[in-house]
This record gives C-alpha cells, structure tokens and sequence, in this order.
C-alpha cells in the first residue's frame, strides 16, 4: 500500500493506494492570509498540521504501519523561505501572490533569453521573482535566508529531514534550465538567490529520505518507511491519468486551472505564456497553460450568494440564453495566456432582472472560456491530443466539463477518483520507486467513466466572443 500526500491551496488531500487503485482518502483544510491586495500567504506550519490531522482520519480507514512508500505533490511556485535551523522565517508565498510585477519586468531586461531557459516568460506567481521582491521590502527576511523549498518538500522534510525537490516543481521556480534539468546560476543570482540555498533535484520517483523518529511519532507513519521526491501537482496529475507520453492531455479544475500536454521533446512557447516545463519524470517533458483561476470562482461566488460550489452549480444548470451576463473571472489576474497579473474580475451586463441563477452560469461559463483561450494559446501542440482527461474537484460538475468539451472542441472525460488525481498520482510515484511499478505502467489510463463530447452552439460561441471582447475593452483600465 502506497500514500500519496498533496499539498492543495485549500487542503491536504491523502490517497492510500495500491499500484492501480485507490483505496482511502482524507482531507483537511486550510486556509489563505491576503494581508494586502495581490498578497496571498499560507505559513508552513499549516500544511504540516493539517498533513498530521488527514493522516489520523486515514488512520481510522486503513492501517498505516501497512504504508510501504510515500510520494509527495503540491501547488507549485510557492516561496518556502528556511533560515539555518531549517525553521521557516515568514508565511510561504503562493503561487497566486502578484506582488513581485516589478521584479519581472527587471528579470526580463536582465535575462533576455530567459523564456528560452525557464520555459516561460517570468510572471509575479512565480518563485523567483519573489525573492528579488522580499530583498528590496522585506531585508530583515531576506537576511535570514539560508534555503528555498517548494510547499510539498516542506513537507519532505518534516518528514524525512532532507532538503530535495523534483525537477517538475524545480520547473516552475523559474530557475531551472528546462533542458539541462539543472539550477541556472546566472537566472538565480539574477533574482538575488544564492545557487547554495536550492535543494537538489531528482526525478520524482526518487527516494530522498526514510520517514524519521521524529516523524512516525507525530503522524503514525512507521519509522524508514521510503519517501520519493514526488512532484509539482500538475505533473502528479498527469501520472495519475497516464499523461506522461506524447498525445496524452488533460485539464485540471482545482482553485488553479490547467490544459496539459505530455511530450519527448522541450518545446518552449513563452510568448503565449504556455508553460514548458520538464516532467517528473526522466526524458519526458511537457506544456501547459495555467490559468490562476480555476474552478475558484465557483466557490467565490457562492460566498457571495451564501451558497454552496453545489448549489451554484445546480442552478446554473437551470438556465441558459442571451440574458447570461458576461463574467471575468480573473480575481487575482492571469497567467495563461495572457500574462496580466493586473486584470481583476467584472460582470458587464447585469440588470434588474438579471436572476442568481443567471449569475452563477455566466461564472460557471467563464471558466470555461478561460480554457478556450488557453487551448488556442497552445498552437499544434494541443491538436496531437486527441481527448484529454479532467481532474479537480471541479470535475465533478457535467455542465462544467460539457461546457469546456464544447468550446475547446475535444472530448473531455472523467474517471473514478478524478478529484483525487494529484495525490493518486504521487502514490503511483511512490510504487514506482518501491519497484511495484514501472515507468511503463505510469502511461497506464484509468477506465474512463463519463464522457462529454463537444456540442457547438451559436449562443455559446458568441458569449464566447463577448467574454473575450470584454477582456480587451477593460484591461487597460487602472
């Protein structure tokens, strides 16, 4: 049996796992600090905490002295700043934070291939422009700083005491060079990092570290158990659908969005800000775009409304037409394929008789459309997929994922334990270090359970085109 441990925006997800099924789960949430506009913080501590309270409800499920390996994914680009005692000196900046826009334009004129090297364009969500931002703000910090880790191998180290990461998580740093699969010193002394404080980096299905004493007497895990290196939660999600081959895609609908596309080669496309990153992984890579609004704006309206992500979709589903209003959903910007950290939400077309559930539907059609410009971002690339996957817990909704099927012009399809895809996917890892799997058997699909094909409709295409019309009316506004 094989534990998966995912490091969300939102929660700790766990999965236990045999090489080919899930068999338990838990989770535990947690919560997000803004403590000015843009900012978006989650101290460390959180995560392990809440890793502790998901392991006790999975121990009332499953045996966990039966755990024969641990994998490890998280949202990716977060700053984990240690100082020399490996404690964390301030909150973690996530991978949602815009504060760090100046420290990009820098980045760009300082590195004028770097979009080359790094895969994509620099972007404040990403870790390395934050370092450059907290050096010229936060000097007492930055003082302090004696290693970088990414969310997940935070949690690696409370667990087996190393300092690692994997090359995908390494990918989204913006320090690492996509087609050497090693640290740039030139980009990370760029952004005032020391090439001494970043962790080694190894394949995902590594083993970095055995769990300590310290660590099986806080969890209940047994003491040596195996703990690989895992990945950045858009790679775990591919492994846990088999997308680690050309022609294998999917679409993950969490509080992030992504469209991914598993590759041989490094195919850089910064300039639509289609991410190419190297995979978990050895000899694979792939692109992505990501969008920083996901299924997030479900949950978001509901507060609004005082409803639940259900609730908003349920009456969504009630209503369709012209009288929908239009919906940005970009409520802390966007990456792809835009590059604008500066955009904000906005309804256009509300009036009296605009009804709750008309809102809900033009904020469920918004993500939607969002998927539609990262799919024509991508160019040929997308084409050689000719189905993708949906993971997330927005998976769950069939009007959502008909919604995306529709304007992207592929079938989208959903199988058992999609909302758990990430965690399931660093389980696999970890049998794949254990030597129960092989790399082979990572491109394995699970069986599809529903699919939704593509059902173009002239209203539909033309919202579409007033969502995007609305995008450029308004971006330019302070």
């Amino acid at each position: 049996m094989y534990l998966g441990i995912d490091i969300g925006t939102s929660a700790v997800k766990l999965v236990c796992a045999d090489t080919d099924r899930i068999l338990a789960t838990s989770s535990t949430g947690i919560k997000t600090s803004s403590q000015q506009p843009g900012w978006s913080e989650q101290h460390p501590d959180l995560w392990w905490r809440a890793t502790r309270e998901a392991l006790e409800q999975l121990s009332g499920k499953i045996a966990l002295a039966d755990v024969k390996a641990i994998g490890l994914s998280g949202q990716m680009h977060g700053a984990v700043l240690l100082d020399r005692s490996l404690r964390p000196i301030r909150p973690a900046i996530l991978w949602n934070d815009s504060r760090a826009a100046q420290e990009c334009d820098e980045l760009r004129a300082t590195q004028p291939r770097i979009g080359q090297i790094a895969g994509v364009l620099p972007l404040p969500g990403f870790t390395a422009p934050k370092i450059a931002w907290l050096k010229r703000h936060e000097p007492e910090s930055y003082a302090q700083i004696a290693h970088i880790l990414l969310p997940k191998d935070y949690i690696g180290l409370c667990l087996h005491g190393e300092l690692a990461t994997d090359t995908s998580d390494a990918a989204g740093t913006m320090w690492l060079d996509q087609t050497t699969r090693n640290w740039h010193v030139g980009i990370a002394e760029a952004t005032a990092v020391s090439p001494d404080w970043l962790p080694q980096v190894f394949d995902g299905h590594n083993v970095v570290g055995t769990v300590t004493t310290q660590a099986s007497a806080e969890t209940g895990l047994k003491l040596g158990v195996p703990v690989v290196a895992g990945g950045g939660d858009a790679a775990t999600g591919a492994v846990s659908l088999g997308a680690t081959e050309p022609g294998r895609g999917f679409i993950s609908l969490g509080t992030s969005g992504q469209l991914f596309a598993a590759d041989r080669k490094y195919r850089p496309n910064p300039e639509r800000y289609v991410h190419a990153y190297a995979h978990t992984l050895p000899g694979r890579w792939y692109q992505m775009a990501a969008m920083l609004n996901g299924a997030r704006p479900i949950s978001w309206i509901g507060g609004q409304l005082e409803l639940s992500a259900a609730e908003v979709v349920a009456l969504a589903e009630t209503v369709s037409g012209d009288r929908v209003p239009t919906f940005l959903p970009y409520l802390t910007g966007e990456r792809s394929p835009l590059g604008d950290p500066h955009i904000r939400a906005c309804f256009f077309g509300l009036e009296d008789a605009t009804t709750r559930a008309e809102i809900c539907r033009s904020v469920v059609e918004a993500i939607a459309f969002c998927f539609a410009d990262a799919a024509d971002s991508f160019g040929s690339a997308v084409h050689e997929v000719t189905e993708l996957s949906a993971i997330g817990g927005g998976s769950r909704s069939d009007l959502l994922l008909g919604l995306i099927a529709s304007v992207i012009g592929k079938p989208i399809s959903r199988s058992d334990g999609a909302d758990a895809g990430p965690a399931f996917g660093a389980a696999r890892l970890a049998a794949y270090g254990d030597c129960a799997l092989s790399i082979g058997d990572l491109s394995a699909q699970p069986e599809v359970t529903d699919r939704f094909d593509p059902i173009p409709t002239g209203a539909l295409s033309e919202r579409l085109d007033r969502f995007r019309k609305l995008y450029f009316a308004v971006r330019t506004v302070p």
